[in-house]
């Protein structure tokens, strides 16, 4: 009985702390989760009837709904393994002792604290029609691309998204490279094994957390890519960038809450699902090591 007694001082110590946090997540994130979910299922948000599943159902027919989620996908199969390739192949390579590493982990940085607005300016004028990227083709005989209006448009999108997040993993990776001891390494060296041997068979086992997490991470800033692409190109970009946050940004733009909360609450559960698969996934790997 004394146990007891004494936990709930600490328990109602613990829940004040953590009162004005659970508030404001109730606030901005749960209750507004729960009346999307009555929107998603009525027919009206004002005085509405019960619809069921008739918004999903129309959701899921409609062919821009449908684009914009291939759309979503594509880029993220595409742009999640380059970066996580990319920031690996750069934390390694900054994990040596070469001139000028601290410059250079210094500079891939550096997109994490400049502000969006003022960077996508520089990409408008680098990507614009008569932008300085055309100018340099012309210098060359080569014809002008107009890189916003054609299925280039993918490629710039993702050039902002690897600039903008190749740091951040880079830094994660490079933490996670530092946490292997180098004993291994030397033995491993002393034992014979390549330079292909030791990366495969001790980087990247020991990486397999910081690898883990960077995936996931890099999964989420993959849908966060509206932002750019908003700025870059507006609210009705090319189809090829034409992405799920679009689809949504305009139902909001014209009051249809119910096409919008649905196709939240669709993208909600698909990312849900995803990276609780994920989870599940690097518990086997977790256990299969040790």
């Amino acid at each position: 009985m004394k146990k007891i007694k004494n936990k709930k001082p600490d328990q109602i110590t613990a829940i004040f702390f953590l009162a004005p946090s659970l508030i404001g997540f109730s606030i901005f994130f749960l209750i507004p989760f729960i009346v999307s979910i009555y929107y998603s299922l009525v027919d009206s948000p004002i005085n509405g009837t019960f619809c069921g599943l008739t918004n999903y159902t129309q959701l899921l027919s409609n062919p821009i709904f449908l684009r914009a989620g291939f759309n979503t996908l594509v880029f993220t199969g595409i742009s999640v393994p380059l970066i996580m390739a990319i920031s690996l192949g750069l934390a390694i390579l900054l994990n040596n002792s070469i001139y000028g590493r601290n410059i250079f982990r210094a500079f891939f940085i550096s997109p994490l604290v400049i502000p969006v607005a003022s960077v996508v300016l520089i990409w408008q004028i680098i990507f614009s029609y008569s932008g300085s990227l055309n100018s340099i083709l012309s210098v060359f005989g080569l014809t002008p691309v107009d890189w916003m209006d054609t299925n280039w448009a993918r490629l710039v999108v993702l050039v902002v998204y690897l600039w903008k997040n190749a740091g951040y993993s880079m830094v994660l990776f490079l933490a996670g490279l530092q946490n292997i001891p180098v004993q291994y390494y030397e033995s491993a060296y002393i034992d014979g094994a390549t330079s292909w041997r030791c990366f495969k068979s001790i980087t990247l086992v020991y990486l397999t957390p910081t690898s883990f997490f960077v995936f996931i991470i890099s999964i989420v800033n993959s849908f966060k890519v509206f932002r750019e692409t908003y700025l870059i190109a507006g609210s009705y970009p090319h189809e090829s960038i034409y992405i799920l946050q679009h689809y949504m940004n305009n139902m909001f733009s014209s009051l249809d809450y119910q096409k919008l909360t649905s196709a939240a609450l669709i993208m909600a559960v698909c990312i849900v699902a995803l990276v609780s698969f994920l989870f599940k996934f690097e518990r086997k790997i977790s256990r299969s090591i040790q």
